[in-house]
């Protein structure tokens, strides 16, 4: 009892005591849409919309963001507008100087909002607009919101072919930001009911890997080697060439110098993107379109042309569909081979992985299906069917297989980065197979590593 009354008269719980006999406290709910929209329009935010959390479109998400923010009830999604120009630019620093600015001026958007709101008593919560995540979970999910699908469900705009939101008014220059709270709203913003997209494929014919392709289809792994070449796997990839020489020479026999530093400049200064031609020659929005519509061939001749011609390195994987694709369209440009840095280490993330790294064209020739059964670490029954260039993956064993493959889970996850692996693996019996070995290699060649 004396240690309660001794709390009663701490000064700190008195003064909060008198505040709420005096009714200061949290804001009414819901709060007022439109006071909410000019707070954030107020912070720098150049549009935003509001989404709450039971929303079917953000499912998949809602684990995870109630974790970020026990009690998450509503996301506030916003843009901020980058400048056209410098992101158009063949000078990379130009455009990745544009990125890190406006995703610095974002975060700042997310934190000044947060800190308003915070002082009102609503609880919020802003994750990074990219960088920085949890990178202790790398290879699989880092990041703590999935701001795309935040911002298509609130109205900012659609998916484009190129897998980048494009708003209705800024078109793709523009960077996603998303604030949790636990206060409901008055009003919430619905998707758009048209793609400004124009599906024009001038992503497609620009994209230096051919990760985009005119059907749709989206090589998630080109992408991911090449444009982030400096971010996560990449440098990995570059910290075991360092490990890897025997000395300087040999070191500098794997890396070029200018690699070197830009590897340093990514370190220094953050790390950069090799492309994102997609979103620089892309035409949609209405403050975009205007002299596309006027002149299409002078909009080719000045931002998609330059990009073309551009003599640059082109990180691919061997044997990849990316590899295939400069060598056939771009004679300015040359490949370097790099490791697939999307290395599963665990079964789950292996069967998250394979969509991500699966090269179609080097399956079209292909109609197989493997049963797999893992055991060890990770007991689990998997069937792969390929086919028609289209990959299936689905838990159990269904159908008549082509190739059984028996694995201990530990030395399956370590062929996949060394697969030189397989024959010692299979004389000591590791890994079984029923059927012709031909298939493996076949399995092997749409998922290069």
């Amino acid at each position: 009892m004396a240690s309660k009354n001794k709390l009663d008269d701490h000064p700190t719980v008195v003064k909060v005591r008198q505040q709420h006999d005096r009714g200061v406290t949290r804001p009414a709910e819901p709060l007022d849409a439109s006071w909410l929209r000019q707070l954030c329009l107020d912070a720098g935010a150049d549009d935003v919309g509001f989404v709450e959390i039971d929303r079917p479109e953000i499912a998949d998400q809602r684990a995870d963001l109630e974790a970020a923010l026990p009690g998450v009830r509503v996301l506030i999604s916003f843009v901020t507008r980058m400048n056209r120009e410098n992101i158009r630019t063949p000078s990379r620093s130009v455009a990745n100087l544009e990125f890190h600015h406006t995703g610095d001026h974002s975060n700042e958007v997310g934190r000044h909002v947060v800190g308003k709101l915070e002082a009102m008593g609503v609880r919020a919560l802003n994750p990074a607009m990219g960088f920085p995540m949890e990178m202790d979970k790398f290879p699989r999910k880092t990041w703590v919101v999935s701001h795309k699908p935040v911002a298509v469900a609130a109205g900012l705009g659609k998916m484009g072919i190129h897998r980048n939101v494009i708003h209705p008014k800024f078109g793709n220059f523009i960077l996603l930001g998303t604030i949790l709270i636990d206060a409901e709203v008055s009003e919430y913003t619905q998707p758009i009911e048209y793609n400004p997209c124009l599906e024009c494929k001038l992503c497609v014919t620009a994209c230096p890997t051919g990760a985009i392709a005119s059907d749709g289809h989206f090589n998630f792994s080109a992408c991911y080697t090449h444009n982030y070449r400096e971010f996560m796997g990449g440098f990995g990839d570059w910290a075991e060439q360092v490990a890897e020489s025997r000395n300087a020479h040999d070191y500098r026999s794997r890396v070029s110098d200018s690699e070197s530093a830009s590897m340093w400049q990514s370190l220094s200064f953050g790390a950069n993107y090799k492309a994102a031609y997609c979103m620089s020659v892309c035409p949609a929005g209405e403050d975009v379109i205007g002299p596309w519509l006027d002149d299409r061939k002078a909009h080719l001749t000045q931002v998609v042309r330059p990009l073309l011609d551009k003599e640059e390195t082109v990180y691919v994987v061997p044997g990849s569909d990316a590899e295939q694709h400069v060598a056939d369209r771009f004679p300015n440009k040359r490949t370097k081979h790099v490791a697939m840095s999307l290395r599963a280490n665990s079964i789950d993330g292996l069967l998250e992985g394979l969509p991500l790294i699966f090269q179609r064209e080097q399956a079209k020739d292909m109609s197989a299906t493997y049963h797999f059964t893992f055991t060890g670490d990770e007991s689990r029954q998997i069937t792969v069917t390929i086919r028609d260039r289209a990959l299936d993956v689905a838990d159990g064993h269904h159908g008549e297989p082509d190739l059984r493959i028996t694995a201990d889970t530990r030395t399956w996850l370590r062929f996949l980065s060394k697969p030189s692996l397989l024959a010692w693996a299979l004389v000591r019996r590791q890994i079984k197979l029923q059927g012709s070995p031909r298939l493996l290699r076949d399995f092997g060649r749409c998922f290069p590593s």
